[in-house]
């Protein structure tokens, strides 16, 4: 992780500063020392603190920054989240940057925390899942965690997982769970298997192949996901999928999923709003 973070702030800074933030240049002189601070500006949950301190130290080492909160704490209007000081140019070379991602994270961390919320008591956890923004991936599911979600897989190459499209190109469910277990043979590797569920008949046809790890169930009514758990009945973990929102995401849980994905805690998540001050 810590060898993306640095690929991915590398990336960043080259596509904000390239070959000078020539405002900041023209207008600071060289030896003008800074102080700031990070204001927050609406109520929710705090991310991206140890984002920023990676940033701040990548711009200019000479930056010290003071945290006086930290990730996945409540924050609410007035806060204030940490101090920086040091050469002026530079805080302000990596000011939007620290933002850009803060405000992405801390919105993402909030709407999780909302929606984890609402299923308290029940087995059933929150999972992000791959409908994120391409190129900052690492940073919307470090974020889903940080607000008490669960991370689905990262990506293609960490979890083989079946769905409609690939049932019915591979022939069916049997068909497609039988290569999916080859395919893992012959390359010597072991991950999970998830295969899609349509409707109960399925769900009886996966039961009836078996070699998986988990079930999905894709827009199920309450009385089929119901039925479908009595049926799957502990054998494998069950999660439950499409079009859940805020107002009916408790009743899902309270069928007895396992888990429960959610596109939009990174897909429909609105930035935090948050600003860096100049003291």
């Amino acid at each position: 992780m810590q060898e993306e973070l640095n690929e991915f702030i590398e990336r960043a800074l080259h596509e904000d500063v390239k070959d000078g933030d020539h405002t900041s240049l023209a207008c600071i002189p060289d030896d003008a020392m800074g102080k700031a601070h990070l204001l927050v500006k609406e109520n929710g949950i705090l991310a991206g603190m140890d984002l920023a301190a990676l940033i701040f130290q990548k711009v200019d080492e000479r930056i010290v920054m003071n945290s006086v909160l930290k990730d996945g704490d409540a924050i609410t209007i007035g806060d204030i989240a940490f101090t920086i000081e040091g050469p002026s140019s530079s805080l302000l070379t990596a000011e939007r940057l620290v933002l850009n991602c803060m405000q992405r994270m801390s919105g993402i961390a909030t709407k999780t925390h909302e929606i984890n919320k609402l299923i308290e008591g029940t087995k059933a956890k929150v999972l992000d899942t791959r409908k994120t923004t391409p190129g900052i991936r690492l940073l919307e599911k470090w974020a889903v965690k940080i607000g008490g979600g669960t991370n689905h897989r990262f990506g293609l190459y960490d979890m083989i997982m079946i769905k409609d499209n690939h049932i019915d190109f591979a022939g069916g469910i049997k068909q497609a769970i039988e290569k999916a277990v080859s395919y893992q043979e012959s390359k010597g590797l072991s991950l999970k298997i998830e295969v899609e569920a349509r409707n109960l008949k399925e769900v009886q046809e996966i039961l009836a192949v078996g070699h998986i790890h988990r079930i999905m169930l894709d827009n199920f009514s309450y009385e089929d996901t119901r039925t479908a758990v009595n049926l799957i009945n502990g054998k494998y973990e069950i999660e439950a999928s499409g079009g859940i929102t805020k107002e009916t995401i408790r009743a899902h849980a309270e069928c007895g999923v396992d888990f429960i994905s959610v596109g939009a805690l990174t897909h429909s998540a609105s930035s935090l709003d948050l600003s860096l001050k100049a003291i």
